[in-house]
């Protein structure tokens, strides 16, 4: 185990290693007897110090010891010297067991608790402490110990910081120092404390990793700390608003006289808000809609969430458009205000602190011309998008949050250090690094240089999957992540994506097939796209399309997806008509682990809620994810062949799942 070798034991320490083991198995049949008849007199508890001593991991032990100690502290009274007498005790027993072993969990548990009684002195747990970590710097437990034992004491954070110099000072490889620096800078960088604000601090940090980077570049330990220094560099803790819909300054087509496919409920459409990191608190008390629409004075305002959690990144509402009056109007001003009120809250605790407005304009129209009934092709009756139109900029808000940054120390410092990594030789980690520098860089520069970035990043990755083919996904995974960004940076690369669907009232449609997509990113710009094609890709799930509300057509045809849990985040997308799921793998393996993605109705009873799960129960036990998630879709339109699962019996069964469904597999359902 860690790269040592596993011991070859000589005859003469096996035998000493059996008559440990037999002499154990004699204290634990008699320990055993005593803590079930809650035994607690001297010869009882000695006989559990004999046994910890042998072995410092037997936990019902040390629970014994605790339930001993409590009985002995009922019996006397309040002599606070006795008591101290009994809790060192405590602590003598628990310091011979860390000699035997210094990585007992249950033995660092038993001092915690000891500790925590209030008797003991502080003091000498530091100095134990610095005796222990001589023997072994890098022992995760001394080091969790020790934050616990300063946090009962006055001992300040940056003491303890000068502590973490000290002992990096001594061993750069110390990956728990270098940890238990980056918890108490982000505490000290949080609290704003004199001489820790982040445009200062972070670039001095920067270059005490370099020390320890440089001078053995095969150590993880400073490559991890520098991977957590430039998160600080390059993200907030308080929550941004990143993007929404309908954008700021745009306009949007509604119907008065039909139903527009492109919203599922009659008479409204969404406000979608979408933030940098997952929120609590949006309400119609911390957002606020001035309209002269009619019906929207308490909007409810929701989350999309897989597990519906109240926190997330992505917040829906739906703003209604028509009334039982007459409607004279046909054009209405709406404006979106956030943060006005506090309630905003990050699940970190950080309060929303950026007010952000957008103003949009809700066209009403008397007739919409109505949607052709027939299918939905992926092949023909598009429109190439006009580049030269101005009608992307008020879709789409690029790079919303960044105006709310103070980028200028975070550029600075991250230029400093692509300077200094493009001079490393090549390495695995030093492509990498310098990668994930690059993709820093792009995130918070201006689009005209933007490209330039993406494109190195690209060819970072590609040499990275093929030098160390062993995180091949990974690499896999991180360059389809710099391509989407790289294809929404900027609303040329993006208008050269973009079609209209004329048999679908011109929904915009945005192609990302044939690119080698492995993972989906950058959704908070797409909140616009109505269809979408993810064609011969290699995904193998949808997870990030949640956000994207609008979307009514979805074409996921020649991807690598194994089950229909994998395409759990869908059940989000009310409008969501059309699906195209042929030519996957789905069907061909028998466990694949996606699919506890989703709830089993061997778990739980919800299988039975429906008319479905009460006439069918066998079939929904054996196609329990695409019930799951199927039934939650409102689909015409569905696509499976091609996919192992796709026989007579699973497609007589989604037929009886999703009832409204015109289209499947091409062909058309008989009425």
């Amino acid at each position: 185990m860690h790269g040592r070798p596993r011991k070859v034991y000589k005859p003469e320490e096996e035998a000493a290693s059996a008559a440990k083991a037999a002499k154990l198995r004699a204290l634990q049949s008699q320990f055993m007897s005593y803590h079930h008849n809650k035994i607690y007199t001297k010869e009882a508890v000695d006989l559990s110090t004999k046994l910890l001593e042998i072995n410092p991991e037997a936990y019902t032990a040390w629970n014994y010891r605790k339930l001993a100690v409590e009985d002995k502290l009922s019996r006397i009274e309040s002599d606070p010297d006795l008591v101290k007498t009994i809790l060192d005790e405590e602590l003598s027993v628990v310091e011979s067991a860390l000699k035997q072993n210094f990585k007992s969990y249950g033995a660092w548990h038993h001092r915690k608790w000891v500790l925590s009684k209030g008797h003991s002195s502080i003091g000498n747990e530091l100095r134990l402490l610095d005796k222990f970590q001589k023997l072994d710097t890098r022992n995760f437990h001394a080091w969790n110990y020790r934050r616990f034992v300063v946090e009962l004491t006055n001992r300040s954070e940056q003491d303890e910081l000068q502590y973490t110099d000290v002992m990096i000072g001594s061993d750069f490889s110390n990956y728990s120092a270098w940890h238990n620096r980056s918890v108490l800078l982000s505490s000290l960088l949080a609290r704003k404390v004199d001489g820790f604000l982040p445009n200062k601090k972070i670039p001095d940090e920067y270059n005490l990793v370099h020390d320890a980077i440089f001078t053995d570049e095969d150590d993880q330990s400073g490559w991890f700390y520098h991977l957590w220094l430039l998160d600080q560099t390059v993200n907030v803790e308080t929550p941004l608003l990143t993007s929404s819909w309908p954008s700021h300054g745009s306009c949007i087509n509604l119907s008065a006289g039909c139903l527009n496919d492109s919203f599922s409920e009659p008479g409204s459409f969404p406000l979608i808000i979408y933030f940098n990191q997952a929120v609590g608190g949006v309400s119609s008390s911390t957002v606020t809609v001035d309209t002269e629409l009619k019906g929207n004075e308490d909007l409810v305002w929701e989350p999309v969430s897989k597990k519906n959690s109240q926190v997330s990144c992505v917040w829906v509402a739906r703003l209604k458009y028509m009334s039982s009056e007459p409607c004279f109007r046909k054009e209405y001003k709406v404006k979106v205000r956030i943060g006005d009120s506090p309630g905003i809250v990050s699940s970190r605790g950080c309060n929303f602190s950026a007010p952000y407005e957008f103003i949009f304009t809700a066209h009403v129209h008397d007739t919409l011309e109505e949607s052709q009934g027939g299918i939905v092709s992926w092949t023909d009756g598009f429109d190439i998008w006009d580049a030269e139109s101005k009608d992307l900029n008020s879709l789409v808000n690029l790079d919303q949050s960044n105006a709310q940054l103070d980028s200028k120390w975070r550029q600075e410092a991250i230029a400093e250090e692509i300077d200094l990594f493009r001079e490393l030789p090549d390495s695995k980690i030093g492509k990498l690094t310098l990668a994930r520098l690059l993709m820093a860089k792009a995130m918070i520069s201006d689009a005209a240089v933007k490209g330039v970035h993406y494109n190195e990043i690209l060819d970072l990755y590609k040499d990275l999957m093929v030098l160390d083919s062993s995180h091949y996904q990974y690499y896999k995974d991180e360059h389809s992540v710099a391509l989407l960004r790289k294809v929404t940076s900027s609303t040329e690369d993006l208008s050269g994506r973009l079609f209209r669907y004329r048999n679908m009232n011109n929904s915009v449609c945005l192609r990302l097939n044939n690119l080698s997509l492995s993972r989906i990113a950058s959704v908070e710009k797409l909140l616009f796209v109505q269809m979408l094609d993810l064609s011969h890709n290699e995904l193998h799930s949808t997870e990030g399309l949640e956000a994207m509300q609008l979307l009514s057509c979805l074409n996921l045809s020649h991807n690598r997806i194994r089950s229909f849990s994998a395409l759990d985040s869908l059940r989000h997308l009310n409008q969501l008509r059309v699906l195209n799921v042929s030519h996957n793998h789905i069907g061909e393996h028998s466990v694949d682990t996606t699919r506890y993605l989703c709830s089993s109705p061997l778990s739980n009873s919800e299988c039975t809620r429906d008319e479905v799960g009460r006439q069918m129960p066998s079939l929904v036990t054996k196609y329990w994810d695409a019930y799951f998630v199927l039934r939650d879709l409102n689909l015409k339109q569905l696509d499976i062949t091609g996919n192992a699962i796709a026989g007579d019996e699973f497609r007589s069964f989604v037929l009886q799942v999703v009832p409204k469904l015109v289209w499947i597999d091409g062909k058309k359902l008989e009425s």
